[in-house]
């Protein structure tokens, strides 16, 4: 077949973080495009998965029907996630678009020593780069609006999450800010302030418990779809397009990401752990990332811990789809365990990491400075 239509792909639904094939040659032919020598056009996107990725090699002279149907094709591969090269890397014809071509062309993800064991750094290369081929998909006509809800008692951390906020690319942002007993605090002040976006303060005392503040705070929610945020973590600027993009092409009632990448800030130390697979349906995801239409909200139940999980229980049960994407563009912050809502010793994280470095090492689609 010639293309495989956007809606029928599923996004990157499926994806496998660890390819078990080498890269295939994707080649133009009578029927479109195919693996190898093989007249019958591409298999489905599950067969492809496997495969550590697809090198295209360009085709001839062709008409402008067959251009069209060539480009819809790799597209439809680049909207799956399924990685893709070019088989020649100084030949990329002009029908292609830069972004695309430059992605084509990248071969960076492709010079990790794979030979270097299971823990080498080879499939998260991968991954980035078939992330930012899903970003190439066509985005809606109208800007999606997003109300995201957020809670803080660290005063500290206030201008920091406000600024990563203001960062967000593709989309509309309205924040909505719940004061924990630090509303006369100078530096929430001054961040409330300095914010350059649309924000809406609510302020409640320390005894107030943390999901009756959230859930005032969203009451005021005017944006298409609600986002949670938490102040001590750290998201990429393209994190709520990301999710977006996810849940247009599942269909997913809820999204949100793997909880992939930690940040344990008294031992200056990043562990990455891939115990939780993304692209995949669960009934759980990380709770700083939860992302749902405004009209599917039910609201935070009122209570002093565990918000997050008992939103995600009480939707899942009702028959809500939850989809899970990529966690490569956020990285949790935990310092001691009495600081978090979600209370686990450091000892935990370091004995479920499958990558440990020294300081601050998030994936490069975080693109921290």
């Amino acid at each position: 077949m010639t293309a495989i239509p956007f809606v029928e792909t599923r996004g990157a639904a499926g994806y496998l973080r660890t390819p078990t094939a080498e890269i295939e040659r994707l080649r133009w032919s009578d029927a479109g495009w195919s693996l190898g020598e093989s007249p019958d056009g591409l298999p489905g996107i599950e067969a492809l998965r496997p495969l550590r990725g697809l090198a295209v090699e360009w085709p001839g002279a062709m008409t402008e029907q067959e251009r069209r149907a060539a480009l819809d094709g790799l597209m439809n591969l680049a909207f799956a996630g399924v990685p893709l090269t070019s088989a020649l890397p100084d030949r990329v014809p002009d029908w292609v678009s830069p972004d695309f071509a430059a992605l084509l062309t990248d071969r960076a993800w492709l010079s990790v020593n794979r030979e270097a064991g299971p823990r080498c750094l080879a499939d998260l290369r991968r991954e980035e780069h078939s992330v930012r081929l899903r970003r190439l998909a066509p985005r809606p006509a109208l800007t999606p609006t997003v109300s995201v809800v957020m809670s803080s008692k660290r005063p500290h951390l206030l201008a920091s999450a406000l600024a990563q906020i203001a960062l967000q690319r593709h989309v509309e942002v309205e924040v909505l800010l719940g004061l924990h007993g630090i509303a006369d605090h100078p530096l929430a002040r001054r961040a409330v302030e300095e914010c350059e976006l649309p924000i809406s303060v609510v302020s409640a005392d320390a005894g107030t418990p943390f999901g009756a503040l959230l859930d005032l705070a969203a009451a005021r929610a005017s944006g298409e779809f609600v986002a949670k945020w938490d102040d001590d973590d750290w998201y990429g600027p393209e994190h709520l397009s990301d999710l977006l993009l996810a849940k247009r092409a599942s269909g997913a009632d809820i999204v949100g990401t793997a909880a992939e990448f930690f940040y344990l800030e008294p031992l200056t130390t990043t562990i990455r752990r891939i115990s939780y697979t993304s692209e995949v349906w669960t009934d759980f995801v990380a709770g700083g990332t939860i992302l749902l239409a405004r009209d599917d909200f039910p609201g935070f139940e009122p209570l002093p811990r565990g918000v997050d999980a008992a939103l995600l229980k009480s939707q899942h049960a009702r028959g809500a789809r939850i989809y899970r994407a990529h966690g490569l563009g956020y990285v949790l912050r935990r310092s001691h365990s009495e600081g978090h809502t979600w209370q686990l010793p450091l000892a935990h994280f370091l004995k479920v990491a499958h990558n440990q470095w020294r300081g601050f090492r998030p994936s490069l689609l975080l693109e921290a400075s």
